[in-house]
């Protein structure tokens, strides 16, 4: 082991992957504030986080923050190579390495990293446990690799790069009215009915191992050690130098990739596919969905290319302003419905295409059995109108850019933090 310590890189990698958790907050909190190159808003400071049972406010209905529910980390070698050395072939080499496994960033159902939902997710997870980790989509990559390493004692070495694995699953924490003990109402931060999981990763980190080294045990070093033929003939016999094959390592990628085409196959049939039903469940009141204090509303598309867009009730509306709340359940305080649109008879839905999008536009199509048509709807206290809408397949909250006639109403991750996302429910 003297020898890898020696050479800087297996300290390097460790001094990398060895972020306190003070620190990993300090660069998230200087990271708030303008989006990141890539175009996504950079993740919010554990500070700024609410706590479930803290107060919000009406402006708080249409946004949403994640809630951690559980974490695992596990090293993870992602290229890999049996190597041996020989008394006569010390020194540097440059050594191709195997693909072990591939990552990938992905949170949610969708699995992309659009908007800041995402992107506060990863960033809470990382603060949490003290871990700088990927919080924008990328992967590890996907073909072999080359690795200089120099070799200053022979014997049976298992080049790697590795990193830690993050993975788990999140809830969120919605503005809702919740009833007091004295049987008041007040707004509080409450968990709300969606949850999804991540996976994400750290830093990268290259080195060589030998079956004699002593490794800090659950490292990646430790993990790459595994992977190595260990007592076995192939570890003791002689050996010319040069690549040498590892089983452990070949049974490991082949239960990988068996892993991995169980999950995409789940994946490709797991989509919404809408159907469409014989009627449905409404009820009699009829609703405008307004701007509070405001002329303008919810008006459905005429065109079926078209979206839902924010327009000034009149004589010509036709309907199209006229919702019903249908098939309505309760749980917990918070309302599931389908909104259906008394002008043009369909239903409230993100466009299947385009739901892994951020700022994807609402329209209306044939009711059916889609959770991309149903809605979570988060209530302020007795007394006020005022409502926030979640998407319940993709968890995004309904919201518009700006208020102006003819806007579009679209889906942010975690709202619109400027109260746009909240609207009023006003009977007709």
């Amino acid at each position: 082991m003297s020898h890898l310590r020696s050479s800087g890189r297996w300290t390097r990698g460790l001094v990398a992957l060895t972020v306190t958790a003070a620190s990993t907050l300090a660069a998230i909190t200087a990271a708030t504030g303008p989006a990141t190159a890539a175009g996504h808003p950079k993740p919010a400071t554990a500070a700024s986080q609410p706590k479930a049972g803290e107060a919000c406010t009406s402006a708080d209905l249409g946004t949403r923050h994640p809630v951690i529910k559980s974490t695992e980390v596990s090293p993870t070698i992602t290229h890999f190579k049996g190597w041996y050395v020989t008394q006569g072939s010390t020194g540097t080499q440059t050594i191709s390495t195997n693909v072990q496994e591939t990552l990938s960033v992905t949170v949610g159902a969708n699995g992309n990293i659009q908007g800041s939902f995402p992107v506060e997710v990863l960033g809470t997870v990382g603060a949490s446990l003290g871990l700088n980790v990927q919080v924008n989509y990328t992967t590890t990559s996907s073909t072999n690799k080359s690795i200089t390493w120099d070799f200053r004692q022979p014997g049976y070495y298992g080049l790697y790069e590795g990193t830690k694995k993050v993975t788990g699953t999140y809830g969120s924490l919605n503005c809702n009215r919740t009833q007091q003990g004295d049987g008041s109402w007040a707004l509080k931060w409450t968990e709300g009915p969606d949850t999804g999981s991540y996976t994400t990763f750290t830093t990268l980190e290259e080195g060589a191992v030998r079956c004699e080294d002593t490794v800090p045990a659950n490292s990646i070093m430790r993990k790459a050690q595994g992977l190595l033929d260990c007592g076995s003939p192939v570890a003791t016999a002689k050996h010319p130098a040069g690549p040498a094959p590892s089983a452990k390592a070949e049974a490991a990628k082949a239960g990988q990739e068996a892993a991995a085409g169980a999950k995409k196959s789940v994946k490709a049939t797991g989509n919404p596919a809408s159907q469409t039903r014989a009627a449905l469940n409404c009820q009699s009141a009829v609703y405008r969905i307004d701007v509070p204090g405001k002329p303008l509303n919810w008006s459905a598309p005429l065109l079926t290319n078209d979206g839902i867009r924010l327009r000034e009730s009149n004589f010509f509306s036709a309907h199209l302003d006229n919702w019903r709340l249908c098939n309505v359940t309760e749980n917990n305080g918070v309302i599931e419905a389908s909104l259906w649109n008394w002008g043009n008879g369909g239903c409230a839905t993100i466009p299947a295409n385009i739901a892994n999008q951020e700022q994807a536009y609402l329209t209306t199509a044939a009711c059916g059995e889609d959770d991309l048509q149903r809605f979570y709807i988060y209530r302020d206290v007795p007394g006020s109108s005022k409502i926030g809408l979640q998407n319940k397949y993709t968890g995004s909250m309904m919201g518009h850019d700006r208020y102006a006639d003819g806007e579009l109403i679209r889906q942010y991750s975690s709202g619109r933090q400027d109260g746009t996302g909240s609207y009023a429910l006003t009977g007709v």
